[in-house]
């Protein structure tokens, strides 16, 4: 195991003494910070004149400039600059960045992220309580401080509409929250239709929670469902998408985590949330910022920090946009006594910042693991030993044989049912179109814009289901695309304009056992191999970027309307109007299976 990890910390029980003996100068400390300016998240206010003694990764003091005389601490100058406390993000799923916990943390670091809370339900989908688990080891290795919150809503919606890999039961997650300590909290719990109207299962969910004393994430849509979902024990929730539901959850007694996605990413709800704030005079006592969903390329382009500063951008003064980011996550999950904060006693987890809030270096646990946005080489050590998936999850895609990738020409007249895929992406348009005899696809495709979608089932549960749809919009004129990616229960997902192509993406998915791809002429011109769970790469994060943004390349040289990412969510059948799944085109909020074509 990394020497540098969560737990390489003692716990403050086992310190008290000695951080007293060290804030009463009656003992060395090992570090002291000096030369700072002190981002307090405690005052939101920026104090002038600082240094911060630190021992055995904890912060023994804050203290004047100048309050150390010298002895045997190692020195650091931070020359003028900001001294914060590590950003703690709420909410984020690690799966979505295609890396393993121990690649996530690099990037976060970077970022002056140090605390993550987590809701596995992608690995969970795949791979039931034992993705959960090999995801939680991944993350006790990691060096980087990650909480559960335990997934909460697999599969995302029933057998009758979908099949996935996990089935995670009241009694498993109760067992989930009883056996491994960081499972802080239940993750999303995303059917939030079903729990407003009392549905047994996902209420015997939530007891197996709040008989804990855990507190329960959310995801809803719509003021409707507020009061409902606030009454069944929601606490939080990431999904406040403008600023009267925020207004709405805030008074509900629901913490706001306002989501900053990149901004070519249709998740972006921040600027509007956050009016609640701004425009409606609402306190951000209770408002964190969160990242939620980012690709390995994205996660070092737009990580927590740059949300954090978006949160300025849009009204917050920097030192309540900061505690946004560290404390309110924190306290959220009780924890502010431990992280999120400089005061005494708490870890040393703290970041260097420039002006305008942009980390220049960052402590994990009192240990320097970047230094002038570079990694140093006790970070670059751990993350050169990360932890080694059990082989069952480099084994997930389990394909028939002699698939039939596309749907047979009509020969009458029929009007289809087709998805329509427009910007921002995540509420897809249910279109018909009708559809007159014609000799071969290239004519419908051309009249209407369209292209072939099909959905594989691929956890080896089913006598190899497949689905047929029409994408309306895509924008794809050659080749296909192809993920195994295809949220929540992560079946295939493959568009293309021809069945050659398109079997030429399958296998290259199932050769690796997951990814993402692109085929332009029978070959595979760009690819993301994600053989664990067919989620998540083996490498480190900046290969993976690398690998991201080539794909990128190829999909918008493509003309492909919407980003893979969005790609990724055309199966996910809780979100309207129309989704496609392995048992078919599902009619969302009906929840019913729709044929692809009816007679006129």
């Amino acid at each position: 195991m990394s020497t540098l990890t969560r737990f390489s910390v003692q716990p403050l029980s086992t310190m008290t003494r000695r951080l007293a003996d060290i804030a009463s100068a009656r003992r060395e400390p090992d570090l002291v910070i000096q030369g700072a300016r002190v981002l307090s998240s405690y005052s939101e206010r920026f104090l002038e004149g600082r240094e911060v003694w630190i021992s055995g990764g904890r912060i023994a003091a804050v203290k004047p400039a100048g309050s150390y005389r010298g002895g045997s601490a190692k020195l650091y100058d931070a020359k003028g600059g900001i001294i914060a406390p590590g950003l703690v993000d709420p909410h984020i799923h690690i799966e979505s960045s295609m890396v393993t916990a121990c690649a996530y943390a690099e990037a976060a670091l970077l970022n002056g992220t140090t605390t993550i809370f987590c809701d596995s339900h992608e690995i969970g989908n795949v791979m039931d309580v034992a993705g959960v688990e090999a995801m939680l080891e991944d993350a006790r290795q990691a060096p980087l401080s990650i909480f559960l919150t335990v997934p909460s809503t697999v599969p995302a919606t029933t057998p009758d509409l979908e099949t996935a890999g996990g089935d995670l039961t009241p009694d498993k997650i109760a067992a989930l929250f009883d056996k491994w300590p960081e499972a802080v909290a239940l993750g999303e719990k995303m059917d939030f239709v079903p729990v407003a109207m009392g549905d047994e299962r996902s209420h015997a969910i939530l007891a197996a929670a709040l008989e804990r004393g855990r507190p329960v994430s959310g995801h809803v849509y719509g003021r409707e469902f507020v009061a409902a979902y606030a009454a069944s024990g929601v606490t939080d929730t990431h999904e406040a998408i403008d600023r009267d539901i925020a207004d709405d959850l805030l008074e509900a007694g629901v913490w706001i985590f306002l989501r900053g996605g990149p901004p070519t990413t249709p998740w972006h709800s921040l600027p509007q949330a956050i009016k609640t704030i701004t425009e409606l005079g609402a306190s951000h006592k209770r408002v964190a910022v969160c990242t939620d969903d980012r690709d390995a390329e994205d996660l070092l382009a737009f990580g927590l920090d740059w949300v954090t500063r978006e949160a300025v951008k849009y009204g917050m003064r920097q030192e309540e946009a900061w505690a946004m980011g560290s404390l309110h996550g924190a306290t959220r999950f009780g924890m502010e006594g431990e992280i999120g904060g400089l005061g005494g006693g708490r870890r040393a987890d703290l970041v260097l910042l420039n002006d305008d809030l942009t980390p220049v270096s960052t402590w994990y646990g009192g240990e320097l693991v970047v230094d002038g946005k570079k990694i140093t080489p006790i970070l670059d050590e751990a993350l050169s030993k990360p932890y080694r998936y059990p082989d069952t999850a480099y084994h997930t895609v389990k394909l028939p044989k002699n698939l039939k990738l596309t749907p047979d020409l009509p020969t009458e007249t029929v009007v289809a049912h087709t998805i329509k895929t427009e910007l921002p992406g995540i509420t897809l348009g249910h279109v018909t179109v009708t559809l007159e005899p014609a000799n071969d696809w290239q004519a419908h495709f051309d009249k209407h814009d369209l292209c072939f979608v099909t959905v594989v089932e691929r956890h080896g549960k089913s006598a190899g289901n497949i689905a047929h749809g029409l994408l309306n919009g895509f924008g794809l004129r050659q080749g296909a695309v192809a993920s195994s990616v295809g949220h929540d229960s992560h079946n295939i997902i493959v568009a293309g304009t021809n069945a050659a192509d398109m079997q030429v993406a399958l296998d290259a998915i199932e050769e690796k056992q997951g990814g993402v791809c692109f085929v332009m002429d029978g070959k595979v011109t760009a690819m993301v191999p994600l053989p664990i769970a067919g989620l998540l790469s083996d490498k480190r994060v900046h290969q993976v970027a690398d690998e991201v943004k080539a794909l990128k390349l190829e999909w918008e040289k493509a003309g492909c309307t919407i980003a893979y990412m969005g790609f990724n969510l055309i199966p996910l059948s809780v979100i309207p109007e129309i989704r496609i799944t392995d048992k078919g085109l599902v009619l969302v909020p009906q929840m019913v299976i729709s044929p692809l074509f009816e007679k006129t």
